[in-house]
């Protein structure tokens, strides 16, 4: 563990990391504005988040779940679509909720993954129970739906992404380079670590998935 923590010390891994997430991003928004502009305008904006917190890895599902290009669509595919849309609202809130806590409260552990949690939780949901009430769904059924399909995989997002970026950032502020790079590294985790959860709740019905690129024609 020491050793993780020193690499993630050196502003290197922050550099590294600029490089390899910034040409991500930038061919992630080409790709989107040319080819896949027809994807509805939250999807965009859930792939390029998913990019800026997960680099390449990001753009690596982007490319292969989330373009009107792929050859089949199926659940392995659907789950990554979910997971993505999920994590661009919890990524937010996560980021909001430790700057908060950390560098403008410096309070306790327990306090900064508690205040972390609700903050993302409540990004996470909104980025579901908005779209779903633009579409007409009434409030308090957008809600129930909302808390039924999310909460199990917001649940282990975050108690994954807050608890291994507590134990990699350990007593570093907002100044430190590791507070950043243990962000980077946390929010990845959290992501993956919610994916079979998004492939259980659709194989069972909670929740559907994200539409198939192939068969979006908003922007036409």
């Amino acid at each position: 563990m020491q050793t993780i923590q020193i690499i993630l010390s050196s502003p290197w891994f922050l550099i590294g990391w600029a490089v390899l997430m910034l040409p991500s991003l930038a061919l992630t928004i080409h790709d989107l504005r040319t080819r896949n502009s027809h994807l509805m305008g939250l999807m965009k904006v859930v792939w390029a988040l998913t990019v800026v917190y997960s680099g390449p890895l990001g753009l690596l599902i982007y490319w292969t779940t989330g373009r009107k290009e792929i050859r089949r669509d199926g659940l392995a595919r659907r789950a990554f679509r979910s997971v993505a849309h999920c994590y661009s609202g919890c990524g937010m809130g996560e980021i909001a909720g430790l700057v908060i806590a950390v560098g403008l409260l410096t309070l306790d552990t327990i306090w900064v993954a508690a205040i972390t949690f609700a903050m993302a939780y409540v990004a996470g949901y909104a980025l579901t129970v908005g779209p779903l009430m633009q579409e007409g769904v009434p409030f308090r059924t957008a809600m129930w739906d909302a808390f039924l399909a999310e909460t199990p995989s917001i649940a282990v997002m975050e108690i994954v992404a807050i608890g291994v970026d507590l134990t990699l950032a350990g007593d570093a502020g907002l100044g430190d380079v590791r507070f950043w790079s243990s962000l980077t590294v946390s929010l990845t985790c959290g992501l993956f670590a919610a994916y079979p959860v998004n492939v259980l709740l659709i194989r069972f019905g909670v929740k559907e998935g994200m539409m198939d690129p192939r068969r979006t024609h908003h922007g036409h």
